[in-house]
């Protein structure tokens, strides 16, 4: 059996991804998605922190997975090659909606109708959530901007991510989530736990108190917003240990930023992707900001650690 080679990326394959050039359609896209995990929300039985909710890569784009309902199962698949949702059940059904510069209210009735078509009747709260637009679904003609080539550039750069997490992933056996893209905050993630439970977020709201109520470490990549006008993976640790923000990181342009009261350790896209081997830059990033979460936090790493 030939040897299994890790994967790499160049910066020839790894696009650019300026937020300032598609920004408009990050945000159509980010409201389809909502709608798209506000659907599964709806019907996936819970599972701990939340991991019934998110999104998953595939070879084409995105998709919900098999979603319960009744005697039989369906599954909505977005493909950003041919720019197309795919809506399949098990009983044959298949129903197929082009992805274009459409507004939000049109794409939502257009799933809407869809579903119903295959006898799939699901209510979903019409309201973005944590979201900067808080113009309902069903009203929202202002956002229709879809632009395929930057939709297509930004799921190549969340597989370079996907491949690199998971094999970030496979050097860790204690308790960790998928990696999944969760639509409410559009960023690609995976998350490490202590084992230990945090201390209770008795203020929070019901989202955050079970989304932390262990310690973990996170890592994710994020397309950029209002407070990181660029691309870039990131890192943090809750609850956040003393001096973590003076703990080392790799590579050198890697930095801390404080941001929502806490430290995340941030690698800008724009670098990464100029490096001789972004997957080993963003494995040492991933491996350095663990490492300082971990030892900050006094979590058992040799425990944690698989040994080959």
């Amino acid at each position: 059996m030939a040897n299994k080679q890790p994967s790499d990326y160049t910066t020839a394959s790894l696009p650019s991804l300026p937020l300032e050039e598609w920004e408009d359609s990050k945000i159509t896209l980010h409201l389809y998605l909502q709608i798209i995990g506000k659907i599964r929300l709806a019907l996936m039985p819970p599972l701990n922190h939340w991991w019934h909710v998110p999104l998953y890569l595939t070879s084409r784009g995105l998709t919900t997975r098999p979603i319960p309902y009744g005697d039989f199962v369906f599954e909505i698949s977005l493909d950003f090659i041919g720019h197309t949702l795919l809506l399949t059940t098990s009983r044959g059904g298949q129903q197929e909606i082009a992805l274009r510069g459409q507004p939000v209210a049109d794409f939502y009735a257009e799933l809407t109708a869809a579903l119903d078509r295959n006898g799939i009747a699901v209510d979903i709260s019409p309201q973005p959530f944590d979201h900067p637009s808080t113009i309902p679904f069903p009203e929202d003609t202002q956002h229709k901007a879809y632009d395929p080539d930057y939709i297509h550039r930004y799921w190549t750069v969340l597989l370079f991510g996907h491949t690199v997490l998971t094999e970030f992933a496979g050097r860790f056996v204690g308790k960790c989530t998928p990696i999944h893209l969760f639509w409410h905050s559009f960023d690609l993630a995976y998350t490490r736990f202590s084992g230990r439970e945090a201390p209770a977020l008795t203020e929070a709201g019901q989202v955050a108190r079970e989304a932390y109520s262990h310690e973990v470490i996170s890592f994710g990549f994020w397309a950029g917003d209002d407070k990181l006008r660029e691309p870039a993976f990131y890192s943090y640790t809750y609850p956040e240990p003393p001096d973590l923000r003076a703990q080392p990181i790799s590579p050198d342009f890697a930095y801390w930023v404080e941001q929502n009261g806490g430290s995340l350790a941030i690698l800008p896209y724009r670098q990464l992707r100029e490096a001789d081997s972004p997957r080993v830059v963003l494995l040492n990033f991933l491996e350095s900001a663990y490492q300082a979460g971990a030892r900050q936090a006094g979590w058992d790493i040799e425990q944690l650690t698989l040994k080959r």
